[in-house]
């Protein structure tokens, strides 16, 4: 994340980041309403610098007390000079206390190289890692302690945890994630609330809480990589929306800042079946 190649702002930002912090949505607004949503659909517009470069689609599913969700990404940039296709998917089980993940598989595929990281977790943390390609990091790595690898999540079950929170603490908290290499934390705080539009009413309420998101490295990084660095990673943003009548939060825009534009991603559209059957439909 370092240099501004032609690789590295858009792997860095709309994949590094993006995936960390939406990777699906579908969590209960408060930990004491309703049941978890039986499944949600959405679809996000990625664009960079003003110019779109790809899509993001997800599907989640909540039977019992068990989650399972997946996600493809596509991305071309630079007139298809820039190529990245992902998938992730993430199962676990779920309670008003929040997510715990069991499995993360997440594959991606450029013009010249594929790559996978599998992660297994016990109640304690992450129990097994399978990277290809496993290439030793470098020297200059911080090193990952067995101790940075208790209660985190992965970056699909990490978006859970955002969204398990009351209106009061959607905010106010801090998220520890481990994405198979780096091990980090999101800082979140409140920035403020903002008004928004929708193409077809969906009787939900029309505002969004925006949130500054802090990115904080841990282990498994490099530290030339946050020294003046090109990406702002004190002022990440996601804004999330409640939905009531679904008990739950989604993510409907995340912004990364940076010194040669903005990444953001945006909901176009979001499909929600509630724990009672009840259809909602959001666009934007």
């Amino acid at each position: 994340m370092g240099t501004c190649t032609a690789e590295a702002p858009v792997r860095g930002v709309l994949f590094g980041v993006f995936v960390a912090l939406a990777a699906f949505a579908a969590a209960p607004a408060s930990a004491t309403e309703a049941a978890w949503p039986s499944e949600v659909k959405g679809r996000y517009k990625l664009s960079f610098n003003g110019f779109e470069v790809g899509a993001y689609d997800f599907k989640s599913t909540t039977t019992g007390s068990t989650y399972t969700a997946v996600g493809n990404t596509k991305i071309s940039a630079l007139f298809g000079a820039f190529k990245w296709s992902g998938t992730f998917s993430s199962t676990g089980s779920v309670s008003s206390a929040g997510p715990q993940p069991a499995k993360y598989e997440m594959r991606y595929q450029t013009k010249s190289k594929t790559a996978s990281v599998k992660m297994g977790f016990s109640d304690k943390g992450v129990k097994t890692i399978a990277l290809v390609p496993n290439k030793p990091p470098a020297p200059e790595t911080v090193k990952v302690k067995p101790e940075n690898l208790l209660r985190v999540f992965d970056p699909v079950s990490a978006t859970l945890a955002i969204s398990n929170a009351s209106g009061a603490d959607a905010c106010n908290r801090t998220i520890p994630i481990f994405d198979g290499k780096a091990r980090f934390d999101l800082r979140l705080s409140l920035k403020g609330r903002e008004a928004i539009k929708e193409k077809q009413a969906s009787g939900q309420p029309r505002e969004l809480v925006v949130c500054r998101v802090k990115y904080l490295p841990i282990a498994g990084h490099k530290p030339k990589d946050f020294v003046n660095p090109w990406i702002d990673y004190d002022h990440i943003e996601i804004a999330l929306r409640a939905i009531p009548s679904a008990g739950i939060y989604v993510p409907y825009r995340i912004t990364v800042p940076s010194t040669i534009g903005p990444a953001v991603m945006t909901a176009e559209e979001i499909r929600i079946t509630s724990a009672g059957n009840a259809q909602i439909a959001l666009r934007q």
